[in-house]
Formats: structure tokens, C-alpha cells, sequence
């Protein structure tokens, strides 16, 4: 059983398990063992809440594809044990990151003061641009 939150829980049987030969250095073991481990889960016949499911599907991430399936790699560590926490905790982040409620921004105006800083700062760079050019000795 994966908790996501006090609400939220995802039963084992719906995360789908495959172990892969993980790639990069590894020593004489890299070609013998599947260390590596990729986790699938379906969004759409998961038992999350349909609320949850929805901002899941919505969210646009790489691991998400058109079909509403979570695939996601775990190569860190050496040992397969160690990979599938590692891709149960990435999933439950994935979970709570599509959850959270963004704060509306509330649209501001710069001070009057800020505006007259920087016209002020134009100017005096636009000044310093023109003492650079051409020097003329017409007299």
C-alpha cells in the first residue's frame, strides 16, 4: 500500500513492476543482472479519486503518455529493492505535485516611483551610449 496522503492511498496490485538491465557503468555485473526497475501505473483505472485523476491527466509532465499511463525509470541505485522505492517515492511526488493548488496571482501596477527609476536609468544609459560615439571638431 503507497499513502500519498491522509485521503489518498494506492493498493500495490495497481503498479505494475518490470526489471530492466540498467545502463552506464556497472562492473562486471551490468550485463548479468536487472537491477534497474520500471514502474507503470494507469491512471484511469487506478483507485484514485476522480478529482485526483483528473489533475493527473491534465498535468504535463514526460513521464505521463497520451494514454494516461505513469512510466517511470529507477536506475540509481545497485539494487533492484532499493530502484523500486526509489520509483514508488518519484511516483507518490508525481501524485502530490499535480495536486497542488497554485496561488492566483493578483496583478499589480509598479509604483510611481519605480517607473521614474527607471526612465531615470534609461536615460542616463542611453547618455552614456551617445558620449561614446564619434568625437566631431567642428569649430
Amino acid at each position: 500500500m503507497l499513502k500519498i496522503s491522509e485521503q489518498i492511498s494506492i493498493s500495490e496490485n495497481e503498479i505494475r513492476f518490470e526489471a530492466i538491465r540498467a545502463q552506464g557503468a556497472g562492473g562486471q555485473n551490468v550485463n548479468k543482472v536487472s537491477s534497474a526497475v520500471h514502474l507503470r501505473f494507469d491512471i484511469s483505472v487506478s483507485s484514485l479519486p476522480d478529482a485526483a485523476k483528473e489533475k493527473l491527466l491534465k498535468f504535463r509532465d514526460k513521464r505521463i503518455s497520451k494514454d494516461g499511463i505513469v512510466v517511470i525509470k529507477a536506475q540509481r541505485f545497485r539494487t533492484r529493492e532499493k530502484n523500486r522505492e526509489d520509483s514508488l517515492g518519484r511516483l507518490k511526488a508525481l501524485i502530490l505535485k499535480s495536486m497542488e493548488i497554485k496561488k492566483k496571482r493578483k496583478p499589480t501596477r509598479p509604483s510611481k516611483n519605480a517607473t521614474k527609476k527607471r526612465v531615470d536609468s534609461k536615460t542616463k544609459h542611453g547618455l552614456t551610449k551617445r558620449l561614446r560615439g564619434k568625437v566631431s571638431f567642428n569649430e
